[in-house]
Protein backbone atom coordinates (compact mmCIF):
# COMPACT_ATOMS: atom_id res chain seq x y z
CA UNK A 1 0.00 0.00 0.00
CA UNK A 2 1.12 3.87 -0.97
CA UNK A 3 -0.61 6.40 -0.13
CA UNK A 4 0.45 10.16 -2.13
CA UNK A 5 -0.78 13.41 -1.92
CA UNK A 6 -2.57 14.11 -5.07
CA UNK A 7 -1.09 17.55 -7.47
CA UNK A 8 -4.67 18.73 -7.63
CA UNK A 9 -5.75 18.80 -4.35
CA UNK A 10 -2.49 18.87 -2.00
CA UNK A 11 -2.82 18.24 1.69
CA UNK A 12 0.21 17.70 3.57
CA UNK A 13 -1.36 17.36 7.01
CA UNK A 14 -1.74 13.31 5.52
CA UNK A 15 -0.44 10.86 7.43
CA UNK A 16 1.64 7.81 6.44
CA UNK A 17 -0.61 5.22 6.67
CA UNK A 18 0.44 1.44 7.43
CA UNK A 19 -0.09 -1.59 5.02
CA UNK A 20 -2.45 -4.10 6.39
CA UNK A 21 -2.45 -6.66 3.35
CA UNK A 22 -4.33 -9.64 5.56
CA UNK A 23 -5.59 -12.65 3.00
CA UNK A 24 -9.18 -12.54 2.33
CA UNK A 25 -10.00 -9.17 4.31
CA UNK A 26 -11.83 -6.47 2.48
CA UNK A 27 -12.04 -2.58 2.21
CA UNK A 28 -14.91 -0.34 2.57
CA UNK A 29 -16.37 2.57 1.60
CA UNK A 30 -19.06 4.45 2.90
CA UNK A 31 -20.49 8.31 2.97
CA UNK A 32 -23.01 10.83 3.83
CA UNK A 33 -24.88 9.00 6.86
CA UNK A 34 -26.48 12.81 7.72
CA UNK A 35 -26.76 11.48 11.36
CA UNK A 36 -29.43 14.04 13.17
CA UNK A 37 -31.71 14.81 10.14
CA UNK A 38 -34.68 14.98 9.51
CA UNK A 39 -35.33 14.56 13.09
CA UNK A 40 -33.86 12.20 16.49
CA UNK A 41 -36.33 9.34 15.88
CA UNK A 42 -35.59 8.55 12.15
CA UNK A 43 -32.17 9.39 12.65
CA UNK A 44 -31.96 7.15 15.53
CA UNK A 45 -33.49 4.48 12.99
CA UNK A 46 -30.68 5.16 10.61
CA UNK A 47 -27.95 4.86 12.85
CA UNK A 48 -29.01 1.35 14.51
CA UNK A 49 -28.95 0.41 10.83
CA UNK A 50 -25.21 1.81 9.70
CA UNK A 51 -24.47 -0.25 13.34
CA UNK A 52 -25.48 -3.27 12.24
CA UNK A 53 -23.62 -3.12 8.88
CA UNK A 54 -20.84 -2.03 10.42
CA UNK A 55 -20.97 -4.83 13.09
CA UNK A 56 -21.41 -7.02 10.04
CA UNK A 57 -18.57 -6.28 7.75
CA UNK A 58 -15.84 -5.98 10.98
CA UNK A 59 -15.16 -9.27 11.02
CA UNK A 60 -13.54 -9.27 7.40
CA UNK A 61 -12.33 -5.79 6.95
CA UNK A 62 -9.16 -4.52 6.36
CA UNK A 63 -9.57 -0.52 5.97
CA UNK A 64 -12.72 1.45 6.19
CA UNK A 65 -13.62 4.60 4.77
CA UNK A 66 -15.77 6.94 6.15
CA UNK A 67 -16.16 9.69 3.76
CA UNK A 68 -17.79 12.78 4.98
CA UNK A 69 -20.94 13.89 6.01
CA UNK A 70 -21.48 11.70 8.53
CA UNK A 71 -23.27 13.89 10.84
CA UNK A 72 -25.71 16.50 9.29
CA UNK A 73 -23.90 18.95 11.48
CA UNK A 74 -20.47 18.82 13.81
CA UNK A 75 -19.12 21.28 15.65
CA UNK A 76 -16.56 20.59 18.25
CA UNK A 77 -16.49 23.41 20.88
CA UNK A 78 -13.29 23.25 23.24
CA UNK A 79 -15.01 21.28 26.19
CA UNK A 80 -18.57 20.04 24.30
CA UNK A 81 -19.30 18.23 21.08
CA UNK A 82 -22.69 17.61 19.62
CA UNK A 83 -25.26 15.07 21.66
CA UNK A 84 -25.60 11.64 20.45
CA UNK A 85 -24.46 9.21 18.21
CA UNK A 86 -22.88 7.09 21.11
CA UNK A 87 -23.66 3.64 18.83
CA UNK A 88 -22.16 4.93 15.69
CA UNK A 89 -19.10 6.58 18.16
CA UNK A 90 -19.08 2.56 19.41
CA UNK A 91 -19.03 1.04 16.57
CA UNK A 92 -15.94 3.05 14.73
CA UNK A 93 -14.40 2.59 17.75
CA UNK A 94 -14.24 -1.45 18.20
CA UNK A 95 -12.47 -1.14 14.50
CA UNK A 96 -9.72 1.03 15.79
CA UNK A 97 -9.46 -0.81 18.66
CA UNK A 98 -9.37 -3.88 16.90
CA UNK A 99 -6.36 -2.61 14.99
CA UNK A 100 -8.36 -1.62 12.15
CA UNK A 101 -7.51 1.57 10.14
CA UNK A 102 -10.82 3.81 9.66
CA UNK A 103 -9.70 6.30 7.55
CA UNK A 104 -12.35 9.48 7.67
CA UNK A 105 -12.86 12.34 5.61
CA UNK A 106 -14.69 15.27 6.46
CA UNK A 107 -17.43 17.01 4.13
CA UNK A 108 -19.74 20.07 3.62
CA UNK A 109 -21.68 19.51 7.08
CA UNK A 110 -18.89 18.09 9.44
CA UNK A 111 -15.91 19.80 8.69
CA UNK A 112 -15.45 21.35 11.98
CA UNK A 113 -13.65 19.06 13.97
CA UNK A 114 -10.54 19.54 15.41
CA UNK A 115 -9.29 16.31 17.56
CA UNK A 116 -11.71 14.84 18.85
CA UNK A 117 -12.52 12.41 16.85
CA UNK A 118 -8.57 11.84 16.40
CA UNK A 119 -8.05 11.54 20.00
CA UNK A 120 -11.02 9.72 21.29
CA UNK A 121 -11.54 7.12 18.19
CA UNK A 122 -8.14 6.42 16.81
CA UNK A 123 -9.60 7.60 13.12
CA UNK A 124 -7.09 9.29 10.59
CA UNK A 125 -8.34 12.43 9.41
CA UNK A 126 -8.52 14.31 5.76
CA UNK A 127 -9.80 17.31 4.33
CA UNK A 128 -8.76 16.87 1.14
CA UNK A 129 -8.85 14.06 -1.07
CA UNK A 130 -6.01 11.45 -0.99
CA UNK A 131 -4.21 8.97 -3.73
CA UNK A 132 -3.96 5.36 -2.44
CA UNK A 133 -2.80 1.91 -3.71
CA UNK A 134 -3.98 -1.36 -2.71
CA UNK A 135 -2.65 -4.51 -4.50
CA UNK A 136 -2.11 -2.76 -7.43
CA UNK A 137 -4.77 -0.36 -7.85
CA UNK A 138 -5.04 3.05 -8.13
CA UNK A 139 -7.40 5.16 -5.97
CA UNK A 140 -8.14 8.92 -5.59
CA UNK A 141 -10.65 9.25 -2.91
CA UNK A 142 -12.21 12.50 -1.05
CA UNK A 143 -15.53 13.51 0.08
CA UNK A 144 -16.15 15.54 -3.44
CA UNK A 145 -17.42 19.00 -2.17
CA UNK A 146 -15.91 22.09 -4.11
CA UNK A 147 -14.48 20.07 -6.65
CA UNK A 148 -14.60 20.39 -10.40
CA UNK A 149 -15.95 23.43 -12.79
CA UNK A 150 -18.86 24.95 -11.26
CA UNK A 151 -20.79 25.09 -7.90
CA UNK A 152 -18.93 28.73 -7.55
CA UNK A 153 -21.66 30.25 -4.45
CA UNK A 154 -20.63 26.69 -2.30
CA UNK A 155 -16.64 27.01 -2.85
CA UNK A 156 -17.32 30.98 -1.56
CA UNK A 157 -19.13 29.73 1.53
CA UNK A 158 -16.40 26.72 2.20
CA UNK A 159 -13.81 28.91 1.90
CA UNK A 160 -15.75 31.48 4.62
CA UNK A 161 -16.83 28.76 6.85
CA UNK A 162 -13.26 26.92 6.91
CA UNK A 163 -11.57 30.30 8.02
CA UNK A 164 -10.24 30.44 11.71
CA UNK A 165 -12.16 33.33 12.27
CA UNK A 166 -15.41 32.09 11.46
CA UNK A 167 -14.94 29.09 13.35
CA UNK A 168 -13.52 31.34 16.53
CA UNK A 169 -16.38 33.42 15.94
CA UNK A 170 -18.83 30.57 16.17
CA UNK A 171 -17.34 28.98 18.98
CA UNK A 172 -18.10 32.22 21.01
CA UNK A 173 -21.84 30.97 20.57
CA UNK A 174 -23.44 28.96 23.20
CA UNK A 175 -23.78 25.14 22.17
CA UNK A 176 -27.24 25.44 22.75
CA UNK A 177 -27.96 28.23 20.91
CA UNK A 178 -25.09 27.82 17.92
CA UNK A 179 -25.76 24.31 17.55
CA UNK A 180 -29.66 24.84 17.28
CA UNK A 181 -29.41 27.60 14.20
CA UNK A 182 -26.79 25.07 12.47
CA UNK A 183 -29.34 22.33 12.77
CA UNK A 184 -31.54 24.78 11.24
CA UNK A 185 -29.79 26.02 8.54
CA UNK A 186 -28.88 22.47 7.42
CA UNK A 187 -32.40 21.71 7.30
CA UNK A 188 -33.84 24.30 5.29
CA UNK A 189 -30.46 23.52 3.17
CA UNK A 190 -31.42 19.82 2.58
CA UNK A 191 -35.22 21.16 1.31
CA UNK A 192 -34.00 23.70 -0.61
CA UNK A 193 -32.26 20.72 -2.58
CA UNK A 194 -35.50 19.33 -3.76
CA UNK A 195 -35.03 16.06 -6.30
CA UNK A 196 -32.08 17.07 -7.69
CA UNK A 197 -30.26 14.88 -5.91
CA UNK A 198 -32.35 11.91 -7.12
CA UNK A 199 -31.28 12.41 -11.01
CA UNK A 200 -28.36 12.24 -13.34
CA UNK A 201 -27.88 15.59 -14.57
CA UNK A 202 -26.25 14.95 -17.50
CA UNK A 203 -21.96 14.62 -17.61
CA UNK A 204 -21.98 19.02 -18.77
CA UNK A 205 -23.51 19.12 -15.27
CA UNK A 206 -22.09 16.51 -13.29
CA UNK A 207 -19.26 18.64 -11.47
CA UNK A 208 -17.67 15.40 -10.40
CA UNK A 209 -18.10 13.59 -13.42
CA UNK A 210 -16.14 16.23 -15.05
CA UNK A 211 -13.47 16.47 -12.16
CA UNK A 212 -12.65 12.99 -12.71
CA UNK A 213 -12.52 13.81 -16.54
CA UNK A 214 -9.23 16.19 -15.46
CA UNK A 215 -8.25 13.67 -13.20
CA UNK A 216 -7.81 11.19 -15.76
CA UNK A 217 -5.92 13.77 -18.18
CA UNK A 218 -2.71 13.74 -15.90
CA UNK A 219 -2.98 10.63 -14.00
CA UNK A 220 -4.49 7.42 -14.85
CA UNK A 221 -7.05 6.40 -11.68
CA UNK A 222 -8.48 2.65 -11.83
CA UNK A 223 -11.40 4.08 -9.14
CA UNK A 224 -12.01 7.55 -8.10
CA UNK A 225 -14.20 7.06 -4.98
CA UNK A 226 -16.16 10.45 -3.83
CA UNK A 227 -19.73 10.67 -1.87
CA UNK A 228 -21.67 14.11 -1.59
CA UNK A 229 -23.77 13.47 -4.53
CA UNK A 230 -26.14 11.46 -2.76
CA UNK A 231 -26.69 9.47 -5.75
CA UNK A 232 -24.97 6.07 -6.23
CA UNK A 233 -23.47 6.14 -9.26
CA UNK A 234 -20.73 3.34 -11.17
CA UNK A 235 -19.45 4.47 -14.46
CA UNK A 236 -17.06 4.53 -16.77
CA UNK A 237 -14.97 8.04 -17.40
CA UNK A 238 -13.32 8.53 -21.05
CA UNK A 239 -12.66 4.74 -21.02
CA UNK A 240 -9.76 4.81 -18.97
CA UNK A 241 -10.83 4.42 -15.13
CA UNK A 242 -14.29 3.81 -12.69
CA UNK A 243 -15.90 6.96 -11.01
CA UNK A 244 -17.81 5.36 -7.79
CA UNK A 245 -19.95 7.76 -5.89
CA UNK A 246 -21.67 5.74 -2.80
CA UNK A 247 -24.95 7.33 -2.58
CA UNK A 248 -26.33 7.89 0.87
CA UNK A 249 -27.44 6.18 3.44
CA UNK A 250 -30.66 8.76 4.01
CA UNK A 251 -32.43 6.72 1.10
CA UNK A 252 -30.12 4.18 -0.72
CA UNK A 253 -28.10 2.63 2.24
CA UNK A 254 -25.26 2.11 -0.52
CA UNK A 255 -21.44 1.85 -0.14
CA UNK A 256 -18.49 0.23 -2.24
CA UNK A 257 -16.04 -2.74 -1.50
CA UNK A 258 -12.99 -3.53 -2.75
CA UNK A 259 -12.11 -7.37 -2.15
CA UNK A 260 -8.46 -6.37 -3.85
CA UNK A 261 -9.37 -7.28 -7.47
CA UNK A 262 -12.76 -5.14 -7.83
CA UNK A 263 -14.60 -2.41 -6.66
CA UNK A 264 -18.14 -3.17 -6.14
CA UNK A 265 -21.05 -0.83 -5.14
CA UNK A 266 -23.63 -2.71 -2.96
CA UNK A 267 -26.83 -2.04 -0.57
CA UNK A 268 -27.26 -2.51 2.57
CA UNK A 269 -30.31 -4.58 3.22
CA UNK A 270 -29.92 -5.99 6.83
Amino acid sequence: LRIAIPRTEPDRTCPKISPVMSAGKNIYFASDFHLGIPDRARSLERERRIVRWLEQIRPDTRELYLMGDVFDFWFEYKTVVPRGYVRLLAAIAAFTDAGIPVHYFTGNHDMWTFGYLEQELGVRLYRKPIEAEYDGKKFYIGHGDGLGPGDHGYKFIKKVFASPLCQWLFARLHPNFGIGVADYFSRKSRVATGTAEDRYLGDEQEWLVQYCKDLQQNKRYDYMVFGHRHLPLDMIVDGKGRYINLGDWIRYNTYAVFDGKDLQLKKFEG
